[in-house]
């Protein structure tokens, strides 16, 4: 009867471990890479930098992903500058519209894997956007392609991240963040 009792009491401890374990994953919400992309060097003036934005470099690799984490009321990411003007940083018109949009006006690109989920559900739809004790509607118009990049139609930029929000000045100036601090924040974001 002891014996049972302690195979009991460790199969009880080896539960709670792995439950213990487990859990930070979800905040986490990661997903894993699906490839990687070789860098090559952009044309001479043909990567836009407005905004800080990154230009690729020859030989280096990128990750590149088709998922991003699940979908929640409090959706954890990244949120990143964007010009979704003509001439801007963001490239091409933006692909739910094929417009040019004001960076005057709250919109966004999210990452792969939340812009293609159910064939593109969230185009021109609006997203609630929560960050520094703030939170703002924006219109999603564009997807920040995670799994390609540093070509033409990506103004020479390497593939986005998995969890991405790239949003317009509009949206930064919503949520109130000073102008030196443009370009990387964490935030939550939801479907409205």
């Amino acid at each position: 009867m002891k014996n049972q009792s302690c195979y009991s009491l460790a199969f009880v401890l080896l539960l709670f471990l792995l439950l213990v374990t487990k859990w930070p994953s979800v905040e986490a919400q990661s997903c894993r890479p699906s490839g990687e992309l070789k860098g090559t060097n952009p044309p001479p003036g043909q990567c836009n930098t407005e905004n800080d934005s990154e230009c690729c470099v020859k030989g280096q690799l990128y990750k590149t992903y088709t998922c991003s984490p699940q979908v929640s009321s409090r959706t954890k990411a990244k949120l990143t500058l964007n010009s979704f003007e003509e001439g801007g940083d963001g490239g091409g018109a933006s692909e739910c519209d094929n417009q040019y949009h004001s960076d005057d006006t709250p919109v966004v690109a999210l990452s792969t894997g939340w812009f293609k989920f159910n064939n593109m559900q969230r185009c021109l739809k609006d997203i609630n956007i929560y960050g520094n004790g703030r939170s703002v509607r924006a219109m999603v118009v564009d997807e920040c392609d995670s799994t390609v990049g540093c070509d033409d139609e990506h103004a020479y930029q390497p593939p986005c991240p998995y969890n991405i929000v790239d949003a317009s000045k509009a949206v930064w100036r919503a949520l109130e963040v000073p102008e030196s601090d443009w370009g990387d924040l964490d935030i939550y974001w939801s479907d409205v």
